[in-house]
Parts: C-alpha cells; sequence; structure tokens
C-alpha cells in the first residue's frame, strides 16, 4: 500500500501519547492531522478527507463515543478505529454500535496498532478502488454507481446504497458467477472484529433483490446457496 497519501486524523487529548503516535504514524509514511477534543475532531472532519480516523474515547467536551455517532450520522463512512483505557466488552460494544470499524485497548501494543491501521486504510483503499469492476457496473437493465454509491434499477429509480451494500455489491460482482462464503463476506465487508448473523447478510441480499430484480421471489442475479454463501449471476 502506498502509504504516503494515507491520511489519518489522530484525536487524543493526552499530549504524550499524541505526540508518539503522531512520530510512529509519520515514521510509518502517514500525513497525520491531530485533535485533542471532540468538537475540534469534528471540525476536521468537515475541513477535508481522512482515510482513516484514530479516535481517543476519553476527550473532552464531547467523548469518543459521540463524536463517532455524529461522524457517522453525517454520512461519512472514514473508517474509525477507536482507542480507549475501558477494558470492558460493554464498551467495545457501544463504540461498534455508534459506528467505529474497529476498537483497541490502551494500553496496546504499537505494532498492533499499526497493523490495524494499515488493514482498515487497505480495506477502505479496496472499495474505492476503480480497477477491479470501474466505476461503473451494469448488469440486465440496472446500473451500479460505486463512486457515487447509487443505482440505477430498470423502473428508472435512483436508488441510494451505504457503504456495506456497494461493498458487498462489488464483492459479489469481482466474484461473479461463483459462490461467495459468508465467512469471505464477514471478513471482506464487516472486519474480523464484528461478526453479524447469517440472517444479517440474507437481509442485504433480499434488499438487492427488491432494488434490482424484475421478480424478487425469481432472482435472476443474486442467489443464496444453502450451507455455502452467496452468488451473483449477471
Amino acid at each position: 500500500m502506498n502509504k504516503s497519501k494515507a491520511s489519518i486524523l489522530l484525536v487524543e487529548d493526552e499530549e504524550n501519547l499524541l505526540d508518539a503516535l503522531k512520530l510512529n504514524l509519520e515514521l510509518e509514511g502517514y500525513e497525520v492531522t491531530t485533535a485533542t477534543t471532540g468538537p475540534a475532531a469534528l471540525k476536521k472532519v468537515e475541513e477535508e478527507y481522512f482515510d482513516l480516523i484514530l479516535l481517543d474515547v476519553m476527550l473532552p467536551e464531547l467523548d469518543g463515543f459521540d463524536v463517532c455517532q455524529t461522524i457517522r450520522l453525517k454520512n461519512v463512512e472514514t473508517p474509525i478505529l477507536m482507542l480507549s483505557a475501558r477494558s470492558g466488552s460493554a464498551d467495545r460494544v457501544a463504540g461498534l454500535k455508534r459506528g467505529a470499524d474497529d476498537y483497541l485497548t490502551k494500553p496496546f501494543n504499537l505494532e498492533e496498532l499499526l497493523l490495524r491501521v494499515e488493514k482498515l486504510i487497505e480495506k477502505n483503499r479496496k472499495l474505492l478502488d476503480k480497477t477491479s469492476v470501474g466505476e461503473q457496473f451494469n448488469f440486465g437493465k440496472n446500473q451500479i454507481d460505486f463512486k457515487a454509491q447509487t443505482a440505477t434499477n430498470a423502473k428508472g429509480e435512483l436508488i441510494s446504497l451505504s457503504k456495506k451494500e456497494i461493498m458487498l455489491l462489488k464483492l459479489m460482482i469481482e466474484y461473479r458467477n461463483e459462490v461467495v462464503s459468508r465467512e469471505k463476506i464477514l471478513q471482506s465487508v464487516w472486519g474480523y472484529q464484528v461478526f453479524p448473523t447469517t440472517r444479517t447478510i440474507d437481509n442485504f441480499i433480499l434488499n438487492f433483490r427488491k432494488y434490482f430484480e424484475e421478480d424478487p421471489r425469481e432472482p435472476q442475479h443474486f442467489h443464496s446457496v444453502r450451507g455455502v454463501g452467496y452468488k451473483f449471476q449477471d
């Protein structure tokens, strides 16, 4: 991965940790912008694009959970890795529910942090990568615009798609005419820290059928393969 173009927003109010993390991230080739309060972090997010947000939970004025939730309510899908001295599972779940992609407990191993940072940025860039299926993809009378996160179906309806929907669509299209296992979907779309139920993936497939199939009860494009996974046919 070309780290030199990857930008990170580091939100941490503990000065020594902020300086140490900023130095180590820059040594890895990342461009690092810092903020020490919740409101300052939100202002930075509004002003520029970041490949990743490293977000401390315990912040003055507005805590990390609220910052994370506010970012997601603004439909900003930048990956968020939360950092917290709280080790309880309830806090981890709270962070993930607010929209975080990953959660790391302090004190943490620097090498592990850097690895998670790299993986999150890499996964997000794969979504934005235009080389695999292009910016747009047509099948049947449907068209998907990956960059705009929209689709137009056979009825001419414009559909806004979530980041997870785009990621799942892109994955299935890349493996078109092949069965994609549930494990592959979980790893590629949701990440190894969060494991939705099979029913969650089923609901995504049902939505795709409503969006794109002429008869959702007799799908031509989106298939569930019982006990194995899912398949897209164009």
